[in-house]
């Protein structure tokens, strides 16, 4: 068995390789290497120059990846790649196959998961902190061929472990997850993962949650996001060191945990769904001649919101079916503005008080009768879900509207009332995001 024990240096965020270092080991000694500075074709930037030694200057006259690219995949052909956090540097050289029109699949081993279970007990598996716990000298460190060269002396002690043959051959099985999982990710926590609905949180080495998803599944989606190849799941992946996990019985309760959750700990990798959304809403006045309209504005500038809903367009898209349902006129709905009489492109139902031929009084009646078709929405509602397991229930409360937050009950206990679910409820924060998740609920059942 051979093996290619790989290291490089990158750009950083880019991920454009500056530098390759490969050592070809047949198990016992190094029998050749590849060495080799790479010009990434953009600048690097100053952080990564500190840290590495590697400038713009130096690169400047080294060959191009598409130029080295055939000399790299010959060289690691029939190989075994091995890697210390092996997705790093696999993926880096990777993308950059891609980027030639090259397809590059090798087997991997990660030196850090193999040094974890078989040389368990360590406080850190980094190169730098494992390597000087082990005695093992790191002649140029952050550079490709001085940390190559000291994986490859890790790897020959790996190798001379007690049951390190049982351990590399079932960490090169097609269904061992090793090379899959991120470095730092014991395999008990993902293997103690369940296979049901709930909420689940990546955590940093100090504990830090950096993101929190939900599913169906927990075990199966977490696994797709060590599948995934996107910057944001490479990069949330190498920093994951534990994963936690909530369940929730049903995929709904597991959304609305999820929403409470980002809103609580503003999870690094949640950048979109941890943002603060505006809110918006329908509301109702009377003008000058005494016509009673229905409008739309922020949440902020309503004074008394009738219904409270995501988007601008959504409060147009509500104002729509009431001026078609109610006959009413869009130019007092505020789907026209500076328009004498209303000439909607698709409504039509106006009777028309714009033009004086219908009594304000009588239209002001159907306004009305809009108005509390709104208020229905407002309803107290008990949503009955799936529990955690067989021996519950699940609920989810909302009171004239607003969302309370959800519960789990034994199904031996006795429920006469609302007010005796409200002793097993757990109380939540309202917001628009689960507004708009209630309502989507609300309008299918």
């Amino acid at each position: 068995m051979i093996y290619t024990i790989i290291d490089v240096e990158t750009t950083g965020k880019s991920n454009k390789l500056t530098e390759i270092s490969i050592f070809k080991y047949d198990g016992t000694q190094v029998i050749d290497e590849f060495t080799s500075l790479i010009n990434p074709q953009m600048l690097i930037p100053d952080y990564i120059t500190a840290l590495t030694g590697i400038d713009n200057g130096m690169v400047a006259d080294a060959p191009t990846f598409s130029e080295i690219a055939q000399a790299i995949f010959d060289f690691t052909d029939h190989c075994i790649f091995v890697a210390h956090n092996v997705n790093f540097d696999y993926n880096a050289i990777r993308n950059e196959f891609k980027a030639v029109g090259i397809d590059f699949n090798r087997k991997k081993l990660c030196t850090i998961r193999l040094a974890r279970k078989l040389i368990p007990g360590h406080r850190s598996y980094s190169l730098g902190k494992l390597c000087s716990a082990l005695h093992i000298r790191i002649a140029d460190r952050h550079r490709a061929r001085g940390d190559a060269e000291a994986t490859v002396i890790l790897f020959e002690l790996l190798l001379a472990q007690e049951h390190a043959e049982t351990v590399f051959n079932d960490f090169l099985k097609k269904s061992s997850k090793e090379a899959t999982l991120p470095s730092h990710l014991p395999t008990t926590v993902f293997n103690n993962l369940p296979n049901t609905p709930g909420v689940y949180y990546f955590k940093n080495k100090k504990g830090k949650i950096i993101y929190v998803g939900k599913a169906k599944d927990i075990k199966k989606r977490v696994l797709s996001h060590f599948y995934s190849k996107t910057k944001k799941s490479l990069a949330m992946c190498r920093e994951t060191a534990d994963i936690d996990f909530a369940l929730s019985g049903s995929e709904l309760i597991a959304l609305l945990m999820e929403d409470a959750a980002i809103k609580q700990h503003y999870p690094e990798y949640n950048q979109v769904a941890k943002r603060a959304t505006k809110m918006y809403a329908i509301f109702s006045y009377t003008d000058r001649k005494g016509i009673l309209h229905l409008a739309y504005n922020t949440l902020k500038a309503t004074p008394n919101p009738i219904l409270v809903l995501h988007s601008i367009t959504e409060c147009r898209q509500e104002i729509e079916q009431l001026c078609m349902q109610f006959e009413l006129c869009p130019k007092y709905c505020h789907l026209q503005e500076n328009v004498g009489t209303c000439n909607h492109f698709k409504i039509h139902t106006c009777k028309g008080v714009c033009k004086d031929h219908e009594a304000i009084g009588t239209y002001n009646q159907r306004v009305l009768q809009a108005i509390d078709s709104l208020k229905t929405h407002k309803k107290d509602v008990v949503l009955k879900q799936k529990g955690r397991y067989d021996y519950e229930d699940a609920f989810i409360m909302i009171a004239q509207g607003t969302y309370l937050g959800y519960g789990f009950i034994d199904k031996t206990e006795q429920i006469n009332s609302t007010e005796d679910l409200e002793t097993f409820l757990i109380r939540q924060q309202d917001n628009s995001d689960i507004q708009k998740i209630i309502r989507k609920v609300l309008v299918n059942t």
